[in-house]
């Protein structure tokens, strides 16, 4: 399977699950200054067109997640952060906004290893995704209001929907970090787990996804992301489009002659 060829990110593929780690440790993984923009906007578009993968982690090389926006450069007004008012909103309308559009669109499940710190845009990537298992060492905040910004990136819209407004509110207007134990039971992570066992846990839940008949794997999580902004008789009908479309899948055939033989399926894609 060919993969896209990133700047400052890893990809590997181990059968149907793809993990796309962020090479950046020096600057903590962060979005701005870096490629990882890039990176993630075109892996994402990779991972909807290859059918040979049915999920995807991401996760950060070294001591945190990722840092979301450089601080530096704000400091300086540089880069993304340097022009007039309109200079400035079209680049992150151009730039970092791009990321939750193309996760909200992606088609393959998404799984955050968050393997340290998730802070300010870090936090709002991973909420951008399907599922979050965390290292102990995790740390996430949603800090903007600390460094007098709002969140540029949509994290307001992401966060609100995971774990309620009121929640999400006081997590916005205080600024304050928020440990791996606290976030777990907030609902923010799925699981916190050791870190030597965060990238196998990962691994294991993309793979019972990713044993799952692919076509209907997509289906259902384009299904579950159009709930979210579908009236119930509009999705009552997408529902049976979908249901129609999978009855007639050979993977569909598959499972019911399994099931009945008491045997493991072995899906096709088809």
């Amino acid at each position: 399977m060919v993969v896209p060829s990133l700047k400052e990110s890893q990809l590997e593929v181990d059968g149907r699950v793809a993990t796309l780690t962020f090479m950046r440790n020096d600057v903590r993984n962060a979005l701005t200054g870096t490629a990882i923009i890039e990176d993630i906007l075109d892996t994402v578009e990779w991972a909807n067109t290859a059918a040979g993968i049915s999920a995807l982690i991401i996760t950060g090389d070294g001591a945190a997640f990722c840092s979301g926006g450089n601080i530096k450069e704000m400091l300086n007004q540089s880069e993304t952060f340097a022009g007039s008012v309109i200079e400035i909103q079209d680049k992150y309308r151009r730039g970092i906004q791009q990321v939750p559009l193309s996760i909200h669109k992606a088609e393959i499940p998404i799984i955050a290893a968050v393997n340290g710190p998730a802070i300010g845009a870090g936090f709002d990537l991973a909420c951008m995704c399907d599922l979050r298992i965390a290292s102990s060492r995790a740390v996430v905040g949603e800090t903007f209001i600390n460094l007098g910004i709002t969140p540029g990136d949509g994290g307001a819209w992401f966060i609100q929907r995971l774990i309620g407004y009121q929640r999400a509110a006081e997590l916005a207007l205080t600024g304050r970090l928020v440990k791996a134990d606290e976030a777990l039971k907030m609902g923010i992570f799925l699981e916190v787990v050791e870190p030597e066992a965060l990238l196998p846990r990962a691994r294991e839940l993309a793979a019972e996804i990713a044993s799952k008949p692919p076509q209907v794997v997509r289906l259902t999580k384009r299904m579950m992301k159009l709930a979210q902004r579908s009236e119930l008789q509009d999705f009552l009908d997408l529902c049976a489009t979908f249901q129609a479309m999978a009855h007639h899948t050979e993977d569909h055939l598959e499972a019911v002659k399994a099931f009945v033989e008491k045997r493991e399926p072995v899906y096709r894609g088809k």
